[in-house]
């Protein structure tokens, strides 16, 4: 049901809430947002539906992505990359095997892996369990089956460890220098003996010793930035401090970049300081190798930058959605749900509808635009091809709640003098615009936006 969709976010965030000790009514309006969004993301296809896939998709885990869904995340990620790799000169991007390991003999890599384990070794393991094997013999049994397991990755710093080496002939062996890469990694499961999924964005910074802090504290303002850059309510992403006893491995600083989503904050990106060991650890041997030019010959330090983009897509629908108070034509009071998605993220720019008027001439014009903003590599939808009645009033609210910027109207008045109607998601202010003006109008709005 509908309200199985929020069952364990409410539960969490319960408990959160009195924490804090917020009011019981705000409270009221937090869950209320919740699974307004939820609903709204299935009826409006940005995720596919069952209990299962929304409950992921809350959870900031990959998810069965519905058509917009699938789309708002690929804006995001060429945003994500595009800041990354255009910000600094020498960052280059890398494609790394998601089972792909310096390690040998079972030996444990930087990395963390998981393994695959086929269903027939544990119905060996199982067999055996019936037989008269000593404990020390099932476990060798088992350490041999988990050596022979295929191991899928966790996360992508050993792979942009393990390119290292190669990619300092790109940089003339000089520092610093970075190597991106994104992609679907896998994540221990708490509450489940099976691994999930999540989209991973990862830079791994190679700088020199003395100026790892500060590379740390720069991409820390930089990352923070960007969040807040597509913001509706950018007061929601903040940066905090991992305190020192909460630190793993061999990190010796850490900071995350944190959204404060309705039931609670939650990570979106996480930067560390690492030192050298990982890298020398991956490397055995090769110290020569490893060694940069900037002014004495040392072993880099490494700065990683680890983002889950599906919690920030996530979080990108929640700071954009506004539940506003509207009247109807009838005059009655109605909640009007409106997706207020940056315009470089929006999955549609573009609605094109018909007025009244003769269809068959008004659909010509309307594929003529169609192809217009496609050619302009404007997303566009084609609302035209709706052969279900309804009003513009309905389909108002349809493309205000998926996040569509604008709505173009093709009448019998373009037909005699090239006018059409242009209706604004985030004003709903309507004017009339000639029909050669629309693409460039729209173009140069989303480029605005883009550099703000």
């Amino acid at each position: 049901t509908r309200l199985q969709l929020t069952l364990s976010c409410l539960r969490e965030g319960f408990y959160y809430r009195t924490a804090r000790g917020r009011c019981s009514a705000s409270w009221a309006d937090d869950l209320d947002q919740v699974r307004t969004l939820l609903q709204l993301c299935l009826d409006r296809h940005f995720i596919s539906p069952g209990d299962t896939n929304a409950e992921l998709f809350r959870r900031g885990l990959s998810c069965t992505y519905g058509p917009l869904g699938m789309e708002l995340r690929r804006n995001l990620l060429g945003q994500w990359w595009d800041s990354v790799t255009r910000s600094r000169a020498q960052v280059f991007g890398i494609d790394t095997l998601s089972n792909s390991s310096s390690s040998k003999d079972g030996e444990t890599d930087v990395g963390g892996k998981l393994r695959i384990v086929q269903p027939q070794y544990l119905k060996q393991i199982l067999q055996h369990l019936q037989q008269d094997l000593s404990k020390e013999q099932i476990v060798q049994e088992l350490t041999t089956i988990l050596q022979k397991s295929p191991a899928v990755r966790t996360n992508f710093l050993q792979g942009a460890l393990e390119q290292f080496i190669p990619s300092l002939e790109l940089v003339n062996r000089k520092l610093p220098f970075g190597l991106a890469e994104t992609g679907l990694c896998f994540q221990p499961s708490d509450d489940s003996c099976c691994p999930t999924e999540m989209t991973q964005t990862s830079l791994v910074w190679f700088c020199s010793p003395r100026t790892s802090s500060q590379w740390l504290d720069h991409w820390t303002r930089q990352r923070l930035k960007w969040w807040r850059k597509f913001a509706l309510s950018p007061s929601n992403f903040s940066s905090s401090d991992v305190p020192e006893e909460e630190l793993t491995g061999l990190v010796s600083r850490s900071v995350k970049i944190i959204y404060d989503f309705p039931w609670g904050p939650e990570p979106l990106e996480t930067l560390c300081s690492r030192g050298d060991a990982e890298l020398l650890q991956t490397h055995k041997g090769a110290r020569s190798k490893l060694q940069c030019r900037n002014g004495r010959k040392t072993v880099p330090h490494v700065v990683s930058v680890t983002g889950n983009m599906d919690r920030g897509l996530m979080a990108f629908l929640s700071n954009s959605l506004q539940l506003l108070k509207r009247e109807d034509s009838k005059r009655k009071l109605q909640q009007r749900k409106v997706l207020k998605l940056h315009p470089v993220l929006a999955p549609v720019k573009v609605a094109i509808d018909i007025g009244k008027g003769a269809t068959i001439e008004l659909r010509q014009v309307c594929e003529g635009l169609l192809q217009e903003f496609m050619e302009a590599k404007i997303s566009t939808w084609p609302g035209y091809l709706e052969t279900m009645p309804v009003t513009m009033e309905q389909l108002n609210n349809k493309y205000d709640e998926m996040g569509v910027l604008f709505t173009l109207v093709i009448s019998d008045n373009t037909l005699e003098s090239g006018l059409l109607q242009v209706r604004s998601r985030d004003t709903t202010v309507k004017e009339t615009m000639h029909i050669s003006e629309v693409k460039n109008f729209i173009s140069r709005y989303i480029t605005a936006a883009d550099k703000i």
